[in-house]
């Protein structure tokens, strides 16, 4: 098994196709053909099969992509790293992102690390918590945001934020952000809900409780844009982040509040691996994510929301 015959797997498998995976990797189509059977003659199983569709790796040859992806990033990452240029942080970071706050810190982020950094190569990557944290313990992930996480045996966690969940409702509702929405009237609309076993949808149903209320769940989806835009279509309100719907309000597309009786709160970490060598890159990478969800919150821009850890908290409501 070499490193040729990972990459011969890895872009058939990307592109469905061995001719086009000869032309991307500057080879004849036998060459590729022949790294595959070499591959599945050691390991004794097939690794693709021939459908309509193309080239689809069988069940062993998925594992076999998956693992081998990973394995060409760690090369290709300490290739960056232990040939960079005098002085220069170099390297590739994975970085997740809660979909939430995507929109407020993806494009601060890049360009702060491109200016600063221009040796550091970045992957962003956004879903919900729960699958981000997923995706460190696998290691597919360097860093990410996560919520409502305290350190777990893999990983480590610093404080960030902790902000108010916001009930949001059509342009009719007339919901203001100076005037809190008590949770008893959130309850008596349908509601546009995360799916069940969401950490958020967990927050919700934990303060629908405490409210002494039974939510009606007009449909769940696990999609915050999915959330607004059903919103939007008039199927009911929904509750969310106030990072997650700043441009909305202001645009006039919805209305919201924040939660109140109870309060609903959200807190926001970041999470790095708990074991192996933390590269320099990613530790820069980290320095300036920390740097830019301090400065939305001093800023304003990150509403209901107040820094945590070691620097005080710093109000942003």
């Amino acid at each position: 098994m070499d490193v040729r015959q990972l990459r011969a797997i890895v872009t058939v498998a990307e592109v469905g196709s061995v001719t086009r995976a000869a032309e991307l990797l500057h080879l004849v189509q036998p060459a590729v053909t022949r790294q595959i059977r070499t591959l599945e003659q050691e390991l004794g199983v097939p690794l693709f099969e021939r459908t309509g569709q193309g080239m689809r790796p069988t069940e062993a040859g998925a594992i076999m992509v998956d693992r081998s992806r990973r394995a060409l990033n760690e090369l290709e990452r300490a290739r960056a790293e232990v040939q960079p240029p005098l002085g220069e942080v170099t390297g590739i970071v994975t970085v997740g992102l809660l979909e939430s706050t995507s929109d407020l810190l993806a494009e601060s982020l890049v360009t702060a690390v491109t200016r600063d950094h221009p040796g550091v190569l970045l992957r962003l990557m956004t879903a919900y918590s729960g699958h981000l944290q997923q995706w460190l313990d696998e290691g597919d992930l360097d860093l990410a945001l996560l919520y409502n996480l305290d350190s777990t045996p893999s990983l480590n966690t610093r404080p960030l934020v902790r902000e108010r969940l916001w009930a949001v409702a059509p342009p009719s509702a007339g919901l203001r952000a100076d005037v809190p929405v008590p949770f008893t009237e959130v309850a008596r609309h349908p509601l546009v809900m995360p799916a069940s076993g969401h950490a958020l949808r967990s927050l919700i149903d934990a303060a629908a409780a405490r409210a002494g209320v039974d939510l009606d769940v007009a449909v769940q989806t696990n999609s915050m844009r999915v959330q607004k835009r059903l919103v939007l279509a008039g199927r009911g309100w929904t509750v969310l982040p106030g990072v997650g719907i700043t441009g909305d309000v202001d645009q006039g597309a919805v209305t919201a509040a924040p939660l109140t009786e109870p309060d609903v709160r959200r807190s926001i970490v970041l999470a790095t691996p708990r074991f192996g060598r933390t590269p320099p890159a990613v530790e820069a990478v980290a320095g300036e994510l920390v740097r830019q969800v301090t400065s939305a919150v001093a800023g304003g821009r990150w509403p209901s929301a107040r820094i945590q850890g070691a620097g005080g908290p710093v109000d942003g409501d």
